[in-house]
């Protein structure tokens, strides 16, 4: 049986493209009513505006407490409920620890570990009032094992791996499961720096596509995964099944 998201209103952070705009695309497909949020405003006006009356934009900058309160709100407002939350929004850059500059690690840390732990205590309390809800917290590979040059991203990625555990302790009993997916390299903005869709790290030996990450979080977002909770799923192509090394290219800071 196909996932079924049929009277479900679900918050998608960073849907203005790339990961969250296939969830978003996805989950209204499913039957889903989307709330999508980024700080890209005319990319999100457009992705929500092609999605018709099931889909609304709001401008969220994913780092500031009051931004989380009115895109509840804006959910609340629009559909009378908030029944699943995707943490998508993130930024990445790579660099040796040895170069990295202090000031893009805070910055890394607070949209990508920050951000979510805003998101979960924003929603949690909306959640809880209509009975339960999902939350997915997009982690990485590098969430699971150590990337070359992955210091500041993978330090946020592993922090969202342990809340999603954590949260999934807590919420547990008001009926929200939170999960955490972890992609590899996929064809987003994000991983241009590839310049193409072969990649020799992951035994599929291709990057991922949008909708193949956007098929898990929608069935962890279903009641179809009624059960599963405080899970870690991979989607890499296999990349972090064993101990294939990710090399610098020489002289690279990838």
């Amino acid at each position: 049986m196909p996932v079924d998201l049929t009277g479900k209103v679900a918050l998608v952070t960073g849907a203005a493209r790339g990961m969250g705009e296939a969830e978003a695309r996805l989950f209204a497909a499913l039957g889903a009513k989307i709330v999508l949020t980024d700080v890209l405003e005319r990319e999100g006006e457009a992705v929500a505006a092609s999605l018709g009356p099931a889909a609304r934009f709001v401008r969220h900058d994913v780092t500031d407490e009051r931004s989380w309160a009115a895109a509840v709100d804006a959910a609340v407002d629009a559909f009378g409920r908030l029944d699943v939350l995707v943490n998508n929004a993130a930024i990445y850059s790579t660099s040796p620890i040895a170069e990295e500059d202090p000031a893009r690690l805070e910055a890394i840390l607070r949209v990508n570990l920050i951000g979510p732990f805003l998101g979960v205590r924003a929603v949690a309390p909306t959640m809880r009032a209509g009975g339960g809800g999902s939350v997915v917290n997009i982690s990485s590979q590098a969430g699971l094992q150590g990337l070359w040059g992955h210091g500041a991203y993978g330090a946020a990625k592993w922090g969202l791996r342990g809340l999603t555990r954590t949260a999934a302790l807590e919420l547990g009993p008001d009926g929200i499961r939170v999960n955490s997916v972890h992609p590899g390299a996929v064809a987003t903005a994000m991983t241009a720096h590839l310049g193409g869709r072969e990649h020799p790290a992951a035994p599929l030996g291709r990057v991922g596509e949008p909708e193949e990450v956007a098929h898990l979080v929608a069935f962890l977002a279903s009641d179809d995964a009624s059960y599963l909770s405080g899970a870690e799923l991979a989607v890499d192509g296999g990349a972090s099944a064993g101990r294939m090394p990710v090399l610098a290219p020489e002289g690279a800071d990838t």
